[in-house]
């Protein structure tokens, strides 16, 4: 039976010296957000922290590490790198040209005076402090050396899937936003029919991936990464934060909530008058 539960080969010194460079990338993200008076540019510097994270790994580790990390570390770098573009991508062209998002307003009325540059640990330091704990799973997969096996297969068909939901929901969205006749109403269609938020159902999927790679390679013990992802997803920054007065904002919302899941996918309880009911929520 292969060993799940071994550190191995990872390195923790160089895990050390990738959180100064999160760091490093989250002082240069609060810098622009000061020219800009604008701390949304975090949420297209997220994913990218990731890579950041694992590139810098990469280059500090043993070489026991750097030499052996062979087609697993590969494989981990590309889905990293795809997701991560991906997605820094698609929010940096959501977001431009348009206002600071409105939780980032929240959070700013509620830490004045001083904001500004209370800004570089409530939200950029933080945020680059969780990628430190979320990325484990990632750097214990390029740390073993285990040969593949089913555990690595089932690990890409998640990430895949994950993938899907959350760059099909995320188009779908994308271009029901995009025509004036929806203006006012929810999208109930497509993914959307099946779970309130794909995107971040996705995202989920693409974490739990992750880590069955890593699970694959010896670092089981790195769950606390796909852990703490789903509960920001559910309990934090993601589902609760997004509905957490939308009803109110948009009474018919309620329809919606009542006939499709908030999260894990499954067909709707009815359809009553979900294609006329309340703007969609918007999706990070």
């Amino acid at each position: 039976m292969p060993d799940w539960f071994s550190p191995g080969l990872f390195d923790f010194s160089a895990w050390l010296v990738s959180l100064a460079a999160l760091m490093g990338f989250a002082l240069l993200g609060w810098l622009i957000s000061l020219w800009r008076d604008n701390v949304s540019i975090v949420d297209s510097m997220w994913s990218l922290m990731f890579v950041v994270a694992l590139v810098v790994y990469l280059a500090t580790a043993h070489s026991s590490v750097t030499g052996g990390a062979g087609w697993r570390g590969l494989l981990v770098l590309s889905l990293v790198s795809i997701w991560a573009v991906r997605l820094s991508t698609y929010i940096t062209w959501r977001n431009h040209g348009q206002p600071e998002d409105y939780r980032y307003q929240e959070i700013r009325r509620n830490n004045q005076p001083g904001f500004r540059y209370k800004s570089l640990y409530i939200v950029f330091g933080l945020q680059g402090f969780l990628a430190w704990v979320i990325c484990l799973p990632t750097l214990a997969a390029v740390s073993g050396q285990a040969p593949p096996g089913p555990l690595d297969f089932v690990a890409v068909l998640l990430w895949l899937t994950g993938m899907a939901f959350e760059t099909i929901g995320d188009a779908q969205l994308a271009r029901f936003k995009a025509r004036a006749t929806n203006d006012g109403k929810v999208l109930n269609s497509g993914l959307w029919r099946y779970t309130r938020h794909p995107n971040y159902f996705g995202e989920f999927l693409i974490w739990w991936g992750y880590f069955l790679l890593a699970v694959a390679a010896g670092g089981a013990w790195t769950i606390v990464g796909p852990l703490l992802m789903s509960f920001l997803l559910l309990r934090v920054s993601g589902v609760r934060l997004l509905e957490k007065d939308i009803s109110d904002r948009r009474p018919a919302y309620q329809q919606y909530k009542r006939s499709t899941n908030a999260f894990f996918p499954w067909f709707p309880q009815s359809q009553g008058e979900n294609s006329q009911t309340s703007e969609n929520q918007e999706t990070a």
